[in-house]
C-alpha cells in the first residue's frame, strides 16, 4: 500500500483546536534513540537543545496557537522495553505541550478498540497508521467519513476517560 498522505507536521499546522494520538502497539521497532537507551544514555531534560527533534517543535508550535494534544498509550503490562523506554522518553511529549495518558490493556475490557493507531484532528480529519508484525511502518491513510470520525473519536474519549495521566503512570 502505498501512501501518499502529507506529512504530519504539515497535518498538524492544518489542525485549529485539536489533535488526538492513540496508541496501542507494545513496540515500533528500533530507532537511535531507543538504541542510545538500551546503552544506558540518558538525556539532560533540561538542556532542550539536546532532545528537541522537529516532531517536538510542531507539537509546540501547535500548543502555542491554542491546539490541545492529547496522546493516550494502550498498553500491555508488564511493559515491553519499548514502552519502558516511551515512558522515560514522553517528557520530552509533555515539555512540548502534549497531555499523555497510559491506559494498561486490562483496563481496556468492555472498549472496542479501533484496528490502528492514529491521529484525529480537529474531530474531522483521521490519519491510520499501518505498522507491519515487526512494528515497522507501512504507510498512513487518511480518512473523513464522517461515521469512521466518530467512531474513532469516541473510542479514544473512552480510553482517555479510563487512562491514567503520564504524571501518575508507574512502570
Amino acid at each position: 500500500m502505498q501512501s501518499s498522505v502529507p506529512p504530519f507536521a504539515e497535518l498538524l499546522a492544518s489542525a485549529r483546536t485539536s489533535a488526538v494520538h492513540l496508541e496501542m502497539r507494545d513496540d515500533y521497532g528500533t530507532n537511535p534513540r531507543l538504541e542510545a537507551w538500551q546503552r544506558g544514555e540518558r538525556v539532560d531534560w533540561t538542556d532542550r537543545e539536546s532532545w528537541l527533534h522537529p516532531f517536538h517543535q510542531a507539537i509546540a508550535d501547535a500548543v502555542e496557537r491554542g491546539v490541545v494534544i492529547r496522546r493516550a498509550r494502550v498498553v500491555s503490562e508488564p511493559v515491553s522495553d519499548y514502552i519502558r523506554w516511551e515512558h522515560y522518553s514522553t517528557e520530552a511529549n509533555v515539555i512540548a505541550g502534549e497531555d499523555v495518558r497510559w491506559l494498561p490493556r486490562q483496563g481496556a475490557t468492555g472498549l472496542l478498540l479501533p484496528a490502528h493507531d492514529f491521529w484525529l484532528f480537529d474531530a474531522c480529519l483521521l490519519r491510520i497508521h499501518h505498522f507491519a508484525g515487526d512494528g515497522s511502518h507501512v504507510c498512513d491513510e487518511l480518512i473523513t467519513d464522517p461515521e469512521t470520525l466518530k467512531t474513532y473519536g469516541a473510542a479514544f474519549e473512552e480510553i482517555w476517560q479510563r487512562a491514567t495521566p503520564h504524571s501518575e503512570y508507574r512502570i
